[in-house]
């Protein structure tokens, strides 16, 4: 959405609605200020002159909730400038009924900081605002019509600092006037865009950045990883279930048929069928190993790493103590990042050995993997890692790599969870 900063660099400002919308936002600030100091003074002195008698109670409380309504008024207001905020970030009653609303109101940080404002406001602020318009806007269109004011009544005062009573004085003071006006202008959309800043700072804060849409987001994001994970292994069950015991009754069949063919070029075509039916059968077992293992789904991930350091090139020692069962999604986060990891580490490292460390400690998984090689890798030069790095913050985790020239490279892997149940094989029926 645009906004008055956006405004201010283009070169028809002085020409577009956005002067005027300054001046608008300011003026209105200005004047519901005033009145917001009225309320303000209004019920504190009301609430404190009659809580002898106990009605005044019910006077101060409705003016310590007066920061709401003001609240709602300057995130209205923003709209003015082209800066809106998140809805207001009250939450919900659990309880109906206006003793609901007003204990909850009473008990959230949100209103007591919107009060705050709203003194502010009616204290400091709305002044500013009325002085900025004055200045800025106010005194040059002033001086622009002091020829009218001469002609009418034959003296006006520019700026009520010296007097002009003839006519070159007169237009020279109007060019003035105008010759202040564009700048002065430029000037009042700088301090209606610093003025709205101001209150989208104090008026946003972590529970408008956790507002509902926000959580929606992160639960999204979530759902969309976790039905990635399903189709993952809906592939693997068809591939595994399917394919691959079609490929092997072929393999069977071939291997039947060359027991049965003469020698010849008939022989030997079946058995060069048969070799690749072999090449097509591995290659199928590990693309669905690598598309969801199995051994991580029935023993967890400390079998599941232990699997990939065995199938990998480089020596790997292996220092993993875990309580048990992980959450499915971070199980399957964390071994990936594994395999990506010693993948790099054969491929580019030039390591002689890598060790693996993981534990469970503070409701974190942690998991290090460190190889010995020439170091320099970087995440953002194709390593694989960045889409892992995304998976694992979708989970509230935190990936980091370090590898200065020389080694060693260390991957550093933190996910928050806690076990789900005691490591144990899946139980075929």
């Amino acid at each position: 959405m645009r906004s008055i900063w956006w405004a201010l660099g283009s070169r028809r400002y002085l020409v577009s609605p956005w002067p005027w919308r300054a001046v608008v936002y300011l003026v209105s600030g200005a004047a519901f200020g005033a009145v917001v100091l009225v309320v303000i003074v209004s019920g504190v002195v009301v609430g404190s002159a009659l809580s002898v008698v106990v009605v005044g109670l019910p006077v101060l409380v409705l003016t310590a909730l007066a920061g709401i309504p003001v609240a709602g008024v300057e995130r209205w207001r923003l709209r003015i400038v082209g800066q809106p905020v998140a809805a207001g970030p009250h939450r919900v009653p659990a309880v109906p009924g206006l003793w609901g609303w007003l204990s909850t109101r009473l008990k959230e940080a949100a209103t007591w900081r919107e009060l705050a404002y709203a003194v502010l406001f009616g204290l400091v602020l709305w002044p500013l605002d009325a002085l900025a318009v004055l200045l800025l806007a106010g005194v040059p269109l002033a001086t622009a019509c002091v020829p009218l004011v001469v002609a009418v009544e034959g003296e006006a005062k520019v700026a009520k600092l010296w007097a002009v009573d003839t006519w070159p004085g007169a237009f020279g003071a109007a060019a003035l006037g105008l010759a202040l006006l564009a700048p002065g202008v430029y000037a009042l959309g700088c301090a209606a865009g610093a003025r709205a800043q101001l209150a989208r700072v104090l008026l946003t804060t972590k529970a408008d950045e956790d507002s509902p849409w926000v959580t929606e987001l992160v639960r999204s994001r979530v759902r969309l990883v976790d039905a990635f994970e399903a189709e993952r292994r809906r592939i693997e069950r068809d591939l595994h279930d399917g394919a691959q015991q079609r490929l092997v009754a072929l393999t069977m069949t071939l291997g039947l048929a060359r027991l049965d063919a003469p020698p010849g070029p008939l022989a030997d075509q079946l058995a060069k069928a048969h070799a690749d039916a072999d090449g097509a059968l591995a290659e199928l077992r590990e693309l669905i190993h690598g598309i969801h293992p199995k051994v991580l789904a029935d023993y967890g991930l400390e079998a599941a790493v232990a699997d990939a350091a065995e199938r990998s090139p480089v020596p790997v020692d292996l220092d993993l103590d875990l309580p048990g069962r992980l959450p499915r999604l971070v199980e399957t986060a964390a071994y990936f990042v594994v395999c990506e990891a010693l993948a790099n580490v054969a491929r580019h490292s030039g390591a002689e050995r890598a060790r693996i460390h993981g534990r469970h400690d503070g409701g974190r998984l942690v998991l290090r993997i460190e190889d010995d090689g020439c170091g320099g890798a970087d995440s953002a030069q194709g390593t694989g890692l960045t889409g892992l790095a995304d998976r694992v913050s979708v989970l509230d985790g935190r990936l980091t790599l370090s590898s200065p020239p020389g080694g060693p490279t260390l991957l550093c892997v933190e996910i928050p969870c806690r076990p789900s149940r005691p490591s144990r094989p899946t139980e075929v029926p």
